[in-house]
């Protein structure tokens, strides 16, 4: 099986390049960066471009976005232009190239607003059944383009699979108060308990996703670290999270107390990636309990494979506040 990688230069994207190439598997990289793991070197925008990029592919593991950090730097077009546009050029060449699976890379940004229940109500558990609400266009084209994919397994009997991965960047968090109030490390491992996924974790989803295409044509998971939270513990979570964590795993607490880490003081939110593992049969292997077990032996939060990619960066400049500029609307 011969397959096709969108956005080879980025962080994700380069990660399943390598992955297979390791394991002797036939790819091929596409992006608009040049880069030793790029093949074809274009837009995705430009169907022409896309077509080439087709010969003897077998599947498609669909990566290449504008992102979040992108939202204050680009345009609303430029977002329609390659997240939407561009995702239907390559289910249309992708349909008339018969591929056997496709794979697209969504995010758990869809789901937007329902992420943060009022004050006062518990944290919310987020599954596949939750109705998507996306704040800004990145969220919105994001959907969208799920929907095409959509559209392509109900018409065309095209299988796909849609991914909507939790955050895995290496890059220092976007939020102000989270960079002053806690190491970069102390607040990475936080987050694998209810929204990060460790990037060696997504691309095996990914790899998965195009090895076993969904039997009814169409399918949607939740890509995110295994938690050890439940839903009993929602209304306590929004109140005290360090409370529960403790509950669930005292051994955090001397660990912590080492680097003179803490908690977060609340959860807001629960990812819950139940689906993703039972139908997929996906496993993933990082998550809160690893990171106890690296910090026990002093290795890092993140995998090797996170450390060998490294931060890339979204932007040419650089920011004075931070690692770019925050649509705060």
């Amino acid at each position: 099986m011969k397959i096709l990688v969108t956005g080879s230069a980025g962080h994700l994207g380069e990660a399943i390049v390598r992955t297979l190439k390791d394991a002797n598997r036939a790819v091929a990289g596409v992006d608009i960066i040049a880069s030793p793991h790029t093949d074809f070197v274009g837009s995705i925008t430009q169907r022409d471009f896309v077509k080439t990029c087709m010969k003897d592919v077998d599947a498609v593991i669909h990566t290449a976005t504008l992102h979040k950090p992108h939202v204050r730097t680009h345009s609303k077009q430029d977002f329609i232009d390659t997240n939407i546009s561009g995702t239907l050029n390559l289910l249309e060449e992708s349909f008339q190239a018969g591929i056997r699976s496709f794979a697209y890379t969504s995010t758990t940004s869809v789901f937007g607003n329902a992420l943060v229940p009022p004050p006062g109500e518990p944290a919310a558990w987020i599954t596949e059944d939750t109705a998507p609400q996306p704040k800004n266009i990145y969220g919105i084209t994001k959907l969208a383009s799920e929907n095409l994919c959509e559209l392509f397994a109900r018409k065309h009997a095209l299988p796909v699979t849609v991914l909507r991965i939790s955050r895995f960047f290496p890059e220092e968090d976007d939020s102000t108060a989270i960079r002053a109030g806690y190491a970069d490390e102390n607040a990475k491992a936080n987050e694998f308990l209810f929204r990060r996924v460790d990037i060696h974790d997504a691309v095996q989803a990914h790899l998965d996703a195009v090895e076993r295409p969904p039997e009814k044509g169409f399918a949607r998971y939740i890509i995110s670290a295994t938690t050890p939270f439940t839903k009993d513990d929602l209304a306590e979570l929004r109140r005290d999270a360090a409370s529960v964590l403790r509950r669930h795993m005292p051994a955090y607490e001397a660990e912590y107390a080492r680097r003179g880490w803490n908690m977060f003081p609340l959860v807001d939110r629960v990812y819950v990636n139940e689906k993703a593992r039972r139908e997929l049969g996906w496993k993933p292997l990082h998550d809160f309990r690893w990171v106890l077990e690296s910090l026990k032996a002093d290795k890092p939060v993140l995998s090797a494979t996170a450390h060998i990619i490294g931060q890339k960066g979204y932007h040419s400049e650089v920011f004075e506040n931070g690692p770019y500029p925050v649509d705060e609307h």
